[in-house]
Formats: structure tokens, sequence, C-alpha cells
């Protein structure tokens, strides 16, 4: 499957590189005919335009005939139009060959040769108009012998041999152009036929891998949901067993921990009368006199060896008392956790902010004492357990305001948010923090983090942990040492209870 899925992926990217270089190449062959073509397209421009000035010079010169022979009016507008038309016409012909230095050349000679014919139309126009048809006359054949028509007739012929030699070569680079703009045409479109090709059977050969593996896939769910049905029975009675074995093992533990507590408080009665009786052997030993009634009833003066046995013997009587009174304190949170692991949760729709605030209310002394200010952000409502809730954010808040650095302000932001049919609980603080590296002890059971100053049995947070996963959701914390923490509860906006109280 691994190599199939790269090869399909190498074929895509083959044929996306083939479709760019044939895009690329075939804009690229495009513009250069176009460029071909408009070079062929100039040079019949300029050829066209070159005929033109000729044509305006012959049409003025047999319009002047016409008027000298005539003296009719129509023949000398014809005359003057065409001279009008003479300058413009060769204007432009300079502007169409102003990059070809041959023919820039060219224009100039034709400019001093048209230049001089003009001179001739006008001397002869004036002395037409001076009464002196004659002269004029005899100028017109002047004009006809001398060179100036055969000047511009000889310009015009080497500039339309200029423009077909390059006529020639930019009809051969257009056709080139093409030629291979098709051609690479026909390539691209084979390679990409031939790679359709190979794509469609990729994709037969992958739809029948995919039939394959759903039918196996069939197969092997056809008893999924009785096997699923059987292990979430097998769970339940394995959870249910654990529940019960640590209720009574905790009540078992309790029954021998009361008879240490029972006698511990004899040793700690008898102390007193044990040390007396060792007071008084050395007072017999030494000779001294006994003392009073109410010195018996006192607190034995002993001195050297014996005090430091009776100072000893009192710090081991705490040290028992302290641990007894610590594992009276797990066992009691161990049958908590078992009472709660049993009890049915009831949804119902809560306003969050109004719950939160009655927490607060109710942690308002040790906030006051911690100096810490709790602020409470926009919160959505949800449907949830609302017990199960009290004692979730009860505890996270509890622990902010435990938690705070010594000697400066405290500040507890509880904020919330809508995403995706979840809603987004935030307890932020700005308390002394948690190591990265104890971001998942401390949801261990029995399992605490950091300096430990505060009472506790690290328990809260792996119970807390376990109810909003009872409720369908998730817990995390971000935090670093001496920037405070964030507890993230993320839960369902609308919880059903069936499915999970069956399978808690």
């Amino acid at each position: 499957m691994s190599r199939r899925a790269i090869g399909q992926a190498l074929l895509l990217a083959a044929g996306f590189l083939v479709l760019v270089a044939i895009s690329t190449a075939s804009v690229i062959l495009v513009n250069k005919s176009r460029e071909d073509n408009a070079l062929v397209v100039h040079t019949i421009e300029v050829e066209n335009q070159t005929n033109t000035l000729l044509l305006e010079v012959r049409r003025a010169e047999s319009a002047a005939r016409g008027y000298l022979l005539t003296s009719a009016p129509e023949f000398l507008a014809d005359h003057q139009g065409a001279v009008g038309a003479v300058m413009p016409a060769l204007d432009k012909l300079g502007q169409l060959t102003a990059d070809n230095p041959v023919q820039v050349a060219s224009v100039a000679k034709m400019r001093a040769a048209v230049k001089l014919r003009l001179d001739q139309f006008a001397q002869e126009m004036d002395l037409v108009k001076r009464g002196d048809p004659a002269s004029a006359t005899a100028l017109v054949r002047e004009a006809a012998a001398s060179d100036t028509t055969a000047a511009i007739r000889d310009v015009a012929d080497a500039m339309h041999r200029e423009e077909d030699r390059l006529f020639a070569l930019r009809a051969v680079n257009a056709d080139r152009s093409q030629r291979l703009a098709s051609m690479v045409t026909l390539a691209g479109s084979g390679l990409v036929v031939a790679l359709a090709g190979i794509s469609v059977l990729l994709v037969r050969r992958s739809t029948r891998a995919r039939d394959e593996a759903e039918a196996k896939l069939r197969d092997a769910n056809v008893n999924l949901e009785v096997t699923v049905d059987e292990r979430t029975a097998d769970l339940r009675e394995a959870n249910d067993e654990i529940q019960r074995f640590a209720y009574i093992v905790s009540h078992d533990l309790r029954s021998p921990l009361v008879n240490i507590m029972g006698f511990t408080s004899e040793l700690e009665e008898l102390r007193n009368d044990i040390f007396r009786r060792i007071a008084s052997l050395r007072r017999v030993a030494s000779a001294a006199p006994a003392p009073d009634i109410a010195s018996d009833a006192a607190e034995p003066v002993l001195e050297g060896a014996d005090k430091q046995l009776s100072d000893d013997f009192s710090e081991a009587l705490g040290f028992i008392k302290s641990s007894i009174g610590k594992m009276d304190r797990l066992i009691t949170a161990i049958l908590n956790l078992t009472r709660e692991g049993r009890r049915q949760f009831e949804p119902v729709r809560i306003d969050m902010c109004e719950l939160i605030e009655a927490i607060v209310a109710t942690l308002a002394h040790q906030a006051t004492e911690a100096n810490a200010t709790i602020k409470i952000g926009s919160l959505p409502d949800i449907v949830s357990d609302r017990l199960a809730l009290e004692q979730i954010f009860s505890n996270l808040i509890d622990n902010a305001i435990k938690y705070l650095k010594p000697g400066g302000p405290g500040g507890i932001t509880v904020r919330g948010r809508t995403k995706l049919g979840f809603a987004i609980f935030e307890v932020a603080d700005n308390g002394r923090g948690i190591d990265p590296k104890d971001h998942q002890r401390i949801f261990d059971l029995f399992r605490r983090a950091g300096t430990q100053d505060k009472p506790g049995q690290g328990i809260g947070l792996a119970h807390v942990r376990a109810l909003v996963r009872r409720l369908g959701g998730t817990m995390s914390v971000s935090s670093e040492l001496n920037q405070g923490s964030t507890f993230t509860i993320t839960l369902p906006i609308q919880w059903a209870a069936s499915n999970r109280n069956e399978n808690s």
C-alpha cells in the first residue's frame, strides 16, 4: 500500500511537471510565433508604405502635367492633395523603418530626393500662377529629363529589396516557431494521454485493492458488535470488581488502623508512668529524697540519658500518630473515590456562570487570605452532572488559590468558549507554576509535584480527571515554573448519561 501510494504521488507529480513544462513551452513558442508573425506583417506594412509614397509622387506628377495641358482646376486640386500627402507618407515610412539601419539610410536618401522634387513642383505651379505656362512646361521637361524621379524610384527599389530579404527570413522563422509549437503541443498531448492512461490503470488497481480491503473489513466486522458488547461487559465487571476490592481493602485496612491508633494512645498514657518509675529508680539508687504526690502527678524530672530516651520516645509516638492520621485520610479518600465511581450521573442544564460564582463564594475566605482576586469570564451553559462539575471546578480553583506565589497579589481567571459541539473551560492563575516534566505526574493517584508545603494526599487532580473522563471530556495543563498554570477542561455541550453510566 505504501509503495502504491508513493507511486501514485510520483505519477501525479510527473504529470504536473509535464503539464507545467508543456504550458511553459507553449507560451514561449506562441509568443515567439506571434513576434515572428508581427515582423512579417511589419515588413508588408513597410512595403505598402513605400508603394504609397511612390503613388503620391506619381499622382502629383500626373496632376501637374494635366493642369499644365488643360488648366483644369480639378487637376490643380489633385496635385495639391498629392503634394500635401507626400511628406506625411515619407514620415510614416521613416517611423516604420527606424529599427533598421539600412532602411534608415535609404529613407534619408528618399527624403532628399522627394524634397528636391517637391521644390520643382512648387516652381512649376508658381510659373503657372504668374502666367508663364511655357516656362512651366520647359521646367517639367527639364525635371523629367533629370535623375530626381529616377533617384526616388531607385531608393524605393532598394527598400523593396531589403524588405523582401527580411520578409523571406522572417517568414522562415515564423514557420519554424509554428512548427515547434505544434510539435510541443502534440508531444505534450501524447504525454498527457499516456499519463492519463497510467492513472486510469492505477485508479482501477487501487479501486480493486480498496474493494478487497473493504470486503475483508466487512468480514472482520461481522461479529464486531457482539465482540464489543462482550468486551464492554468484561470491562464493566472488572471495573465493578476493582471498586468492590478497593472498598473492601479500605475497610479491612481501617480495622487494624483503629487498633494501632488505640494502642498508640495507650502507649502515650503509659509513657509518664514508665518514665516516673525510671526517675524513682534513679533516685533510689542515688539515695535522693522521694518527691511528693504532686510531683508524682507531674511530668517526671529526667536527666542525661533518661531525658534523651524520653524525648526519643515522644518523637517516635508523634511520627506514629502522624502516619496513622495520613493513612486514615488516604483510606477515607479511597472510600470516597469508590463511592463516587459507583454514583450514577444525572445530566441537567447548568448555568455555568452561576455554578462558578457559587464555588467562588464558598472559597472567598481562602482567596482573601491569599490576597487573590478571582475573575469569571463569559461561560457557556452545558448539560451535564452538577455535582461532578462542582467537584471539578472546586478542586481546580482551590488548588489555584493554594499554590499562588507568596508576597504578591494573586490572579485567577475562569473563562470559557464553545467549539464544534464542545465547551472549553480554562482555569488560569499566576501562581508558582508546574515544571513541564511533571505535567502528567500531577494527574497520577497519590503523586504530587513541586515543593510539598501544602496539605494534601495527591488525589484531587486524579479524581478531577476521572470525573472529566466520565463526563465524556478531556483535561490538560499548560504551565511553566514561576509562570502560572492553565488547566483546560473540554466537555460536551449536550452530554447523554445513559451510555457513560453503563460503562463507567
